[in-house]
């Protein structure tokens, strides 16, 4: 494999999410994206042909093409781990789709094949990069709201089932409102806070059985194998604490709601599913005003705004020019850890501490530009 140039990036997985990631890196210089996998190959020439890519086939072709060096697994969740270790066997680096797996031990498999093979994996979301969280965490670290203390947390809706064509993924093991869209939740909370030693969480079914709304198949059930509707507490192991609503169980829609209430002030970081959005501070009140309406002013942002991608260029740059990638596996195995803690102690009723830790997140380098040619 060649050691200049852009990186060489293979798709396994065709799907919904492809379209996100292949709008930006076929635009980012320094990837040049080779081929696209699909186990139904007839969605992979349809997406390669809508986006550029020249090849398309299997994922065996993906992993057989001698100029991939760097797998974008976007497989759904059981599959993670699986097609991710078949990607180290192969000798490539991979990027994959949260979560990094279903369980522990496969997840931890994985890196330490990796870790033996001399290679590197990297999991979403990387929407952390992005100028809205990373702005955030720039004015945390300036002191803007003083120690952040706590955070509040929420993501409602009604569920994947109205919009998703095949949503039975979304809610068998792997799935639910924790591990689908807690990781956005969990890691900007991590970057802001450190790791996590413990939670506590309460949560159930709004229903046992759901019914596909859109696509070929509306009409048809599925069973919910997953908690649906669930309210977890944090503490991290540097003493802040948080509490968060993870519910596919409200006709009201709140999402995107992330606060961090420091000891000088409020900071309402924008969703964490997306790359941008202002990030808004309010302080304490002067005395005799502390129940006026708060006075918010927007923090001034960080960063060029792209999309999702920016986490396998960072991978692609770190690749070639040494050097840690901030999205780092270990990253990803602690959010996950943290999230299955979460539904264990729904089950538990009960405080469940988290075994892993994880070192501090890097922020991106500031002038860095996804756009501009650097290999």
């Amino acid at each position: 494999m060649a050691g200049t140039g852009p990186v060489g990036v293979g798709f396994i997985g065709a799907g919904m999410i492809s379209n996100a990631y292949l709008e930006n890196l076929t635009k980012f210089p320094d990837i040049d994206v080779v081929i696209l996998g699909d186990l139904v190959t007839d969605v992979a020439a349809s997406r390669a042909e809508q986006h550029g890519v020249p090849r398309s086939g299997t994922p065996e072709d993906v992993l057989a093409h001698p100029d991939v060096e760097l797998v974008v697994n976007l497989t759904i969740p059981a599959a993670h781990v699986p097609v991710s270790l078949a990607a180290i066997a192969a000798g490539k680096h991979v990027w994959s789709e949260k979560p990094i797996g279903v369980d522990r031990a496969g997840a931890r498999e994985l890196l330490e094949a990796a870790d033996a093979a001399g290679l590197r994996v990297g999991i979403a979301p990387d929407t952390v990069l992005g100028p809205g969280v990373q702005t955030a965490r720039r004015a945390i670290e300036r002191g803007d709201i003083g120690v952040p203390l706590s955070a509040q947390t929420a993501m409602q809706y009604i569920g994947p089932d109205t919009f998703h064509p095949s949503p039975e993924f979304l809610f068998s093991s792997g799935g639910g409102p924790v591990l689908d869209m807690g990781p956005y939740y969990l890691t900007t909370l991590v970057g802001v806070f450190g790791p996590v030693a413990r939670v506590a969480a309460v949560g159930g079914k709004g229903r046992a059985s759901r019914t596909i709304q859109v696509g070929d198949r509306a009409g048809a059930e599925f069973d919910v194998a997953v908690p649906t509707l669930v309210q977890a507490i944090a503490q991290f192991e540097n003493g802040g604490t948080s509490q968060s609503v993870f519910s596919w169980d409200s006709p009201l829609a709140r999402v995107g709601f992330v606060e961090i209430t420091g000891t000088e002030g409020t900071m309402a970081i924008p969703d964490p599913n997306y790359f941008g959005g202002d990030v808004r501070i309010t302080r304490t009140a002067s005395r005799g005003k502390i129940l006026d309406p708060a006075e918010w002013h927007t923090v001034e942002p960080v960063g060029v705004l792209a999309g999702r991608g920016l986490g396998v260029l960072d991978m692609a740059r770190a690749i070639r020019g040494g050097g840690a990638h901030i999205a780092t596996g270990e990253l990803g195995y602690h959010v996950l850890d943290t999230l299955l803690s979460i539904e264990e102690s729904v089950g538990a009723g009960a405080f469940v501490d988290v075994d892993s830790t994880v070192g501090d997140i890097s922020l991106v380098p500031e002038g860095r530009d996804p756009f501009e040619a650097t290999l």
